[in-house]
């Protein structure tokens, strides 16, 4: 496989991917094997990379942040946190503060996964202060990422109004599945705070 056939067949994966319910709304896969597939690909393509590839800023930091995400969803942060701490390290060295935002948040996540919440916490708040100094922002998936690490906390209070703003900043980007993953995220921090109300 090259690196063409591996961005169409990442093009597929929402169909394996989804949000647990029962476990604070963490991406997981519903066909390991196929996950797996992909990973040892990319992995594949990363270490027959040509000298040309490997001096292309665009490929490597797209091959290390996808091992990073697929990783993580596949239930090994370790690994995962390993390729998104590449991609942050070559997005600062490149001063590419977009990409930089985007790593931050990654390698949050993973952190997470991880259960390293506090460590977690910390990148989406450096993530917060450098975003709201760029020109694209990345506040509603900051807000998001944030609540949802304050939820797994058990910060439920904190973590709804993280969601909250993240929430209001979706709305006006009138992206509907942006608003359903935050909805269900607030849901989620409910069914936590009133757990009588919703059993009943």
């Amino acid at each position: 496989m090259n690196l063409d056939q591996l961005k169409v067949e990442l093009n597929s994966l929402s169909e394996i991917i989804y949000f647990d319910q029962n476990n604070y709304l963490r991406e997981k896969t519903s066909n390991p094997t196929k996950l797996k597939h992909l990973i040892l690909d990319a992995e594949k393509i990363v270490k027959h990379l040509s000298e040309d590839d490997l001096k292309n800023q665009d490929t490597l930091y797209f091959l290390y942040g996808t091992l990073g995400n697929l990783y993580r969803i596949y239930g090994e942060p370790a690994k995962a946190i390993n390729y998104l701490q590449l991609a942050l390290e070559q997005s600062v060295v490149n001063k590419n503060s977009k990409r930089e935002i985007v790593s931050l948040i990654r390698l949050g996540e993973a952190l997470k996964y991880d259960n390293k919440h506090k460590e977690a916490l910390d990148l989406f708040q450096n993530a917060l202060w450098k975003s709201r100094d760029a020109k694209d922002s990345y506040l509603d998936y900051i807000y998001q990422h944030q609540g949802k690490c304050l939820l797994e906390m058990g910060k439920i209070e904190e973590a709804l109004n993280c969601l909250g703003q993240a929430l209001e900043i979706r709305k006006l980007k009138e992206d509907a599945s942006l608003i359903h993953s935050t909805q269900l995220a607030i849901e989620c921090g409910k069914r936590i705070k009133f757990p009588n109300y919703f059993n009943s």
